[in-house]
């Protein structure tokens, strides 16, 4: 593809709209590591909320959509729709307690949680392990994406793109810390979406199509799917479970009841954590915090995915084979050919200026998600391993420096990453599995006073150990489905954790009442804690929150956004008393949750920080 000098106005100049602004906060960025971590803990929800949403909209998001239309049909993103249910959640069980915390970091919060070494040694061992190897991994896997889409548009070698994207996300990220991340963040938001919504757009324009009325019509029935056995209802929302039972639990019987509390995944973590956890801890005040949450799971589910899945349905058309996609490219590389390889492929139809536009949205969507990785691991990195194991008291300049020297190593080592990856779906079930069987310990170590740091060390030691157990037995031919590998993973590992409960070093007493006095968390788990912390009932009652009331609140999040999820996919395609049943629920989800949130913020008046 040959970019005309129109496209490359375009692209310099949502480069110069997006990176510029965040130019202005290095200085402030340099001042403390809260600062270049948690940008001071005074960001308004709106702000937090968007770039929650930017860093999961990465260059390998779009093609990530794409494999699963093109692989399991419309149907098969129930994988990551079903993690709605953590996210909303988060919104009405863990955002405020999180922000009460005070911590820096979610690692942070296990020398706050739990007491001894094992706390020490869970902190420091899930720094290295998740800042460094676990986020090289999913930094990798968006490099991948980038790498893909600059082989197709400009037929560029890996290399030349790792040192492109790496020259320009380093720069920034050393630069101006997180402020800087949420203000570009902010921007290429509206950049990626008006990208996306705009290939969507020509895409159905093309006449093998014939707009969305031919798009319905041509997959309307069912197609032979691509590994030449299963066939597949492309534009079922809801997998059919008569024909294809198998797939049926694969992509929403395994997602919606099992994968949504026990598999940890970044941006989507039961209890939340990562980079979504640092958004909450950035925020200033835990009205803020939970409104970001909220935010982000609207925005992320009901907003962005119909563009990518149009796109991905139109893609079967003009290249229902991946052996279509190598002829209309015969110079790609073909160990970059896979079904995720159609979204950039399909990105040939844009006209001039449109190209640029999504050159320039391409580049945002993969900068936005490099960025936040790149801060969110050099705060794991430096916080939680370098200050707090190797060298205590230093300035706060020299942490500064030292999360800049971090970022560089981290986007040194996942660039190298980017030669042992494939597709973006095989690097999806990659970290599902790894992060399979810890979900629900997350959740529940909020709530049960009995969770201790031996649970976390004993849950991340037996899901890795099951994952490569796994892997060596399919090498060798004893091979299980992913569901399968999943659900055994997940037994073994909750067995462990829950006899490490029982039978483990218990928290410190002291700690566990100075956890319930900062952070407050309710339930009947908490009940021996409590009465020893001298709390009455009708003191917990008068600060915690309302149980029932929050579980009406999740139950209603809940359908607000799958509700508006399906809404919008109805209406193009077309079925428009569907579309205005559920618009009708939609409507009728934002009145409750409006209310819930209302009577949780005045029932904790005393507590709420404004």
């Amino acid at each position: 593809m040959h970019l005309q000098p129109i496209d490359w106005v375009i692209v310099i100049g949502s480069l110069l709209i997006c990176f510029v602004p965040s130019l202005f906060f290095g200085r402030r960025a340099g001042k403390s590591t809260s600062e270049f971590f948690v940008s001071g803990r005074s960001v308004p929800w709106w702000l937090a909320g968007l770039s929650m949403v930017a860093t999961t909209f990465s260059s390998d998001t779009p093609n990530l959509v794409t494999d699963i239309v093109r692989r399991q049909g419309v149907a098969g993103n129930w994988c990551w729709w079903a993690f709605v249910l953590t996210g909303i959640a988060t919104v009405f069980f863990y955002a405020r307690m999180w922000r009460r915390s005070g911590v820096m970091t979610d690692l942070e919060f296990y020398e706050l949680r739990y007491s001894g070494k094992a706390a020490s040694v869970v902190r420091g061992f899930r720094a290295v392990y998740l800042g460094f190897f676990f986020n090289c991994i999913i930094m990798a896997s968006v490099n991948l994406a980038a790498c893909k889409i600059a082989a197709i548009l400009f037929g560029m070698e890996r290399w030349q793109t790792l040192l492109f994207v790496g020259g320009l996300n380093v720069i920034f990220a050393t630069h101006s810390g997180l402020w800087g991340v949420l203000v570009i963040d902010m921007v290429q938001f509206f950049v990626k979406m008006t990208a996306v919504i705009a290939a969507a757009y020509f895409a159905l324009k093309q006449p093998q199509i014939g707009g969305l009325t031919g798009l319905v019509e041509k997959l309307s029935q069912p197609h032979l799917g691509p590994d030449g056995k299963t066939m597949l209802h492309y534009l079922n929302i809801f997998p059919d479970f008569r024909s294809n039972w198998d797939l049926a639990v694969a992509v929403f019987i395994m997602p919606i009841a099992v994968q949504w509390w026990a598999v940890w995944y970044p941006g989507a973590e039961p209890g939340g954590g990562s980079y979504i956890a640092q958004r909450m801890l950035s925020s200033k005040s835990e009205k803020d915090s939970l409104g970001a949450v909220l935010f982000f799971n609207v925005a992320h589910y009901v907003l962005r995915p119909w563009p990518w899945i149009l796109v991905g349905l139109c893609s079967l058309i003009i290249y229902p084979q991946l052996s279509d996609i190598q002829a209309s490219f015969p110079n790609l590389n073909p160990k970059l050919l896979g079904h995720d390889i159609a979204y950039p492929a399909m990105l040939k139809f844009l006209p001039v200026g449109f190209v640029g536009l999504m050159v320039g949205g391409l580049i945002a969507a993969n900068s936005s998600t490099i960025l936040t990785h790149l801060n969110w691991g050099a705060s794991y990195l430096v916080h939680d391993f370098y200050q707090r194991f190797l060298y205590k008291g230093a300035s706060e300049r020299h942490y500064v420096w030292a999360g800049r020297w971090a970022t560089v190593l981290l986007f040194v080592c996942s660039s190298a990453l980017v030669y042992g990856l494939e597709t973006a779906k095989d690097n999806f079930d990659i970290i599902l599995q790894v992060g399979a069987g810890t979900g629900l310990l997350y959740l529940i170590r909020w709530f049960w006073w009995r969770v201790n740091a031996w649970c976390e060390v004993v849950a991340m030691i037996s899901s890795f150990g099951v994952s490569v157990v796994l892997l060596i037995l399919k090498r060798n031919g004893i091979e299980f489905s992913t569901a399968m590998s999943l659900i055994i993973t997940i037994a073994c590992t909750t067995v462990c954790w829950l006899l490490a409960a029982f039978f483990g070093p218990q928290t410190d007493r002291k700690t566990l009442i100075d956890f319930y006095k900062k952070v407050r968390p309710f339930g009947p788990g908490w009940a021996a804690i409590r009465k020893e912390a001298g709390v009455t009932d009708e003191e917990a009652a008068a600060t915690h929150e309302n149980i029932p009331l929050a579980l009406l609140g999740w139950v209603a999040g809940c359908t607000l956004v799958w509700s508006g999820l399906f809404t919008v996919g109805n209406y193009l395609y077309g079925r428009m008393m569907p579309a205005a049943l559920l618009l009708g629920l939609f409507i009728a989800s934002i009145i409750v949750v409006v209310g819930v949130i209302n009577r949780l913020w005045s029932g904790t008046s005393a507590v709420i920080e404004d």
